[in-house]
């Protein structure tokens, strides 16, 4: 794709021929001892493209005199000048150039590459020298300063993997961040993945070349009209250049990420003083010590080293398929970076996930998606090094692909993990969060197929579903949704909302309320993830008016109503007796975890019991059915934890029921952010009255809602908890001491008890 050799070739034969104009000029001039011709930047690197200026600086030593100096630059610049050289020149003393450096940071990383071209040999070396060793000496200091200026940089210029029209040398991860990587090994503060960084910058010089001879002058900016020309020269497919470009930049900006995270680790410690002498003088027969970093386990197989996640000693990738999505779930959710190392490994020897995937898997791919932030530099990371495409090999289809619509900010790879971030920050909005992070991060995933993008990432999406092991209704709505991403935002800006027929169709071709609210969600974050422009107060204004118009219709419909959960029959319990309680207990071990079932008389408060004891022995409930037969409640729960003791168990919740512990002070309560929702389903029930509680899973949390509850005398008549992802739904069906719904006043009673124990 490429010119490769002989583009480099190309750049070293023209500052070659550069240098011969220079040297002939300089001798010419009368230059001699005390005076140099030295070149800069990329002149300095050998690196001149067809329309490169030329970074040239006559530097001669303090006591050379003044006339002399300026006879010979201008018999030097002028016939550069004349020639139509685009020139860009200067005259300094080795104290001014020192000074210039000193004062100007640009200045300072172009001496770093300091080369001598003509004149006093030895006085451009000892620059050079001196240039190095001020850069070494003071790296501490202007490091930050370096690290601001990439900043600033960003927000003019964008990244080279993102913007419409990419700057190859100014945006973000283009040709002036890998100078910048070179500056930095140059302060011998840390290592660079020395021969990868120079790779990708060797080949964006090919592109910018190419660009150059294209448009027959110095430009930077790779505009979309200009991709079929430089493609053709460089041998290669407009899309497929757009891509590579892209890919680069990532590349280069993702090593610039990797290296500034070590510099910053650096800045962090402390300069340590010379070992090895004591304040006596005396040399000290001691060996230094090395503070080793501590390894915190998080999980099976994954651990903690300072900000990184790394595997553990007897972490066996080969041997435990679902260790990447567990050291990508833990790191994204602990807000830690995965260290490169660990990729690498994963990417290398992780055994292949199972097909289906178990529900292990699936749920820490649902955690992973939908935890913020935190997602973005764990995606990157297993991206990069080949992770991420093991999980989804249907990805490669989509990375860094260029949108096709300049509003994007994004390539669509990145845009569909952005919007999974935007999608985290509202799963209190829907029922469904793994179907709703999923969807999103999939609803694009047809784009650069033949075809209409939804129908085809449709197909692609159910196969993706369908692997990851949801069940076939789930599987139909990932689908769905994914097809009908865009219903919402062209049937709000495109049809009339105030004609019926607008909302009928928009409600038929939904289906059903917990689609629409999927689908409500998958399109603010869509369009969040895209621009600001793209969820203007205007837009979002006549999605929210469909939204709420396609509710009421779906609402009217009687087979929308929910019918009262049935519950199988009772069977005879083979568990142990509780001490002292007509309560018993049975534990087993399932594929993924553990599944308990508690069965005791009916009362007020007793699921509150038990939530409490499994919280008070940090048990990971993912699931819990709760229900009421013949005067015997049941509570069944699917708990992550695999090594359930039924004796400990046994005994933490006698202690509950003989209110023996204060599950307050086991059980501190953490807040939540956003607050929890809490709310009664009017329509859900005609015998009990339902409340739905959509929450940010935390340790207790069923436990409070089901005390305040039984503090406020209502009966939980059964329960149905899911922990998806990072949030808790818990549905109840409540009911009051005679087991009718509860009053209008005591539903507001109910539902402020549980914000309250909740917040």
């Amino acid at each position: 794709m490429t010119l490769g050799a002989s583009a480099a070739d190309a750049r070293r034969r023209r500052s070659v021929a550069m240098d011969h104009q220079l040297r002939e000029l300089f001798a010419a001039a009368g230059g001699d001892e005390g005076l140099a011709l030295v070149a800069v930047g990329g002149y300095g690197r050998s690196e001149l493209a067809p329309h490169s200026d030329v970074d040239v600086v006559l530097v001669h030593d303090p006591s050379v005199e003044a006339d002399r100096v300026e006879s010979i630059a201008n018999r030097v610049w002028y016939p550069l000048w004349d020639a139509g050289v685009d020139l860009d020149h200067a005259v300094r003393d080795t104290r001014q150039m020192r000074q210039a450096a000193a004062d100007d940071l640009r200045a300072a990383v172009g001496m770093l590459d300091l080369r001598h071209v003509a004149g006093d040999e030895q006085l451009s070396h000892a620059l050079r020298s001196a240039a190095l060793s001020d850069w070494r000496r003071d790296a501490r200091r202007r490091l930050p300063e370096l690290a601001a200026a990439g900043l600033d940089r960003a927000e003019r210029f964008g990244e080279l993997a993102h913007s419409a029209v990419p700057d190859l040398k100014e945006s973000v991860g283009g040709l002036r961040d890998g100078v910048v990587l070179r500056a930095l090994v140059a302060t011998w503060l840390v290592d660079v993945p020395h021969a990868e960084a120079e790779g990708c910058r060797a080949e964006l010089l090919d592109i910018r070349d190419a660009l150059h001879t294209v448009t027959e002058r110095r430009t930077n900016r790779l505009a979309p009209d200009l991709l079929p020309d430089l493609a053709a020269a460089l041998t290669a497919t407009p899309e497929g250049l757009a891509r590579h470009v892209r890919a680069l930049g990532r590349r280069v900006s993702h090593l610039s990420l990797l290296t500034w995270r070590r510099i910053d680790q650096v800045l962090e410690r402390p300069r340590r003083r010379a070992i090895g002498w004591p304040p006596t003088g005396r040399p000290s027969r001691r060996r230094p010590t090395t503070r080793r970093p501590e390894l915190v386990p998080l999980d099976r197989g994954v651990a903690r080293v300072g900000g990184e996640v790394v595997l553990t000693a007897d972490a066996s990738p080969p041997d435990d398929p679902g260790l990447s999505l567990r050291v990508a779930a833990v790191a994204a959710e602990q807000g830690l970076l995965v260290a490169p190392s660990t990729a690498g490994r994963l990417a290398r020897s992780a055994g292949p996930l199972p097909e289906p995937w178990d529900s292990d898997a699936r749920r820490l791919f649902v955690r992973l998606l939908a935890s913020g932030a935190a997602l973005l530099p764990v995606w990157e990371e297993l991206d990069q090094a080949g992770v991420v495409q093991r999980w989804l090999p249907e990805w490669e289809g989509v990375r860094h692909l260029p949108s096709a619509a300049a509003i994007h900010r994004y390539t669509v790879d990145w845009h569909s993990v952005q919007a999974c971030v935007e999608a985290a920050g509202r799963l209190r909005r829907v029922s469904r969060p793994d179907l709703l992070v999923v969807a999103t991060l999939l609803h694009d995933i047809g784009k650069g197929h033949r075809g209409d993008h939804s129908v085809v990432g449709a197909e692609i999406a159910s196969k993706i579903a369908t692997r990851m092991g949801f069940a076939s209704p789930d599987v139909e709505r990932i689908a769905a949704l994914v097809a009908r991403h865009l219903l919402l935002p062209e049937a709000a800006t495109r049809r009339d909302l105030e004609d019926p027929a607008t909302i009928d169709a928009v409600a038929s071709e939904v289906g059903e309320l917990s689609t629409l609210e999927l689908l409500a969600v998958l399109t603010e974050s869509d369009a969040r993830a895209t621009a600001p422009a793209a969820w203007s107060s205007w837009r979002a204004g006549l999605v929210s008016r469909l939204v709420a118009a396609c509710e009421a219709r779906l609402r009217e419909r009687p087979e929308d109503r929910r019918p009262d959960p049935v519950e199988p029959a009772l069977a005879p319990s083979d568990g142990s007796p509780v001490a002292g309680h007509p309560v018993r207990l049975a534990v087993a071990t399932t594929s993924d975890g553990s599944r308990i079932r508690v069965v005791g008389d009916d009362r007020i408060g007793l699921l509150a019991d038990v939530a409490g004891a499994l919280a008070w022995g940090s048990l990971v409930i993912r699931g819990c059915r709760a229900y009421s037969i013949d005067g015997r409640a049941v509570s069944e729960w699917d708990l992550g934890s695999p090594a359930v003791d039924p004796a400990t168990l046994a005994h933490r919740l006698r202690r509950v029921l003989d209110n023996d512990v204060r599950l307050d002070d086991r059980l501190p309560a953490t807040g939540s952010d956003p607050p929890p929702l809490v709310e009664p389903i009017d329509t859900a029930s005609p015998s009990a009255t339902v409340v739905e509680i959509r929450a940010q899973d935390q340790r207790g949390l069923l436990w409070r809602a089901c005390r305040a509850l039984a503090r406020a005398g209502v009966d939980v008549r059964s329960a149905h908890v899911d922990t998806l992802g990072p949030q808790a739904v818990d549905v109840l069906y409540l009911v009051d001491d005679a087991g009718r719904p509860l009053s209008p006043e005591a539903v507001a009673s109910a539902v402020s008890a549980i914000r309250s124990a909740l917040s």
